[in-house]
């Protein structure tokens, strides 16, 4: 069985920027592989990084909107990214990781069953995708949100956990951090092992 970790990293950022936490998962879980691909286009903010949807002009509408628009190109990198690694749905186990608008993706690929996966962590993320959801009933979702946001307010976590609790999702847990800003915590890295390990082990 293949053990399979997706980075997803957030707006304006780069593959390259969640390798070092991709190495250091792998140190602790040697047997995990992971991949941290760079977003479907080139960040239309200026800068060397990439996007998966543009925030340009956006609000909550425009959002789900650029989401659902996003899916195709999201869809080719994952696939792609499974294809060679040769995961065999049923047999091999897949996990989606993102920061912030990573987050976003990886949720949105959850509530759509696009993928076989046993479970997301979304740090610092929200739902937005359009109902109605049809989420895989076997993947777990962890969202860990620092309670300091002022880039994607903690209730968006909050709002995700309740929105997924009742689309049918078996398992949500959440970890939401006083004084904590728009980041990935230590505290908060250390939770998404446990979680990681947890469903990586399940049958």
């Amino acid at each position: 069985m293949k053990k399979l970790i997706i980075l997803l990293h957030g707006v304006g950022s780069s593959g390259a920027d969640l390798e070092g936490l991709g190495y250091f998962v792998q140190q602790m879980m040697p047997d995990i592989v992971f991949a941290s691909p760079d977003g479907s286009s080139v960040f239309d903010g200026g800068g060397e990084g990439y996007q998966w949807f543009s925030v340009t002009g956006v609000t909550d509408a425009l959002r789900t909107e650029r989401v659902v628009e996003a899916r195709a190109a999201f869809d080719n990198i994952i696939n792609g990214i499974l294809a060679e690694h040769e995961i065999v749905p049923g047999r091999d186990k897949v996990m989606l990781l993102g920061f912030s608008q990573g987050s976003i993706m990886a949720l949105d690929a959850l509530v759509t069953d696009r993928f076989p996966l046993a479970g997301v962590v979304a740090f610092s993320g929200r739902l937005s995708s359009p109902k109605p959801y049809h989420p895989s009933a076997d993947a777990a979702v962890l969202l860990v949100h620092g309670m300091a946001d002022t880039v994607i307010p903690w209730t968006e976590s909050e709002a995700a956990a309740t929105g997924l609790t009742e689309a049918g999702v078996s398992e949500v847990e959440t970890l939401f951090e006083p004084g904590v800003v728009h980041t990935i915590s230590s505290e908060g890295i250390a939770r998404a092992m446990a979680f990681i390990t947890e469903q990586f082990e399940l049958n």
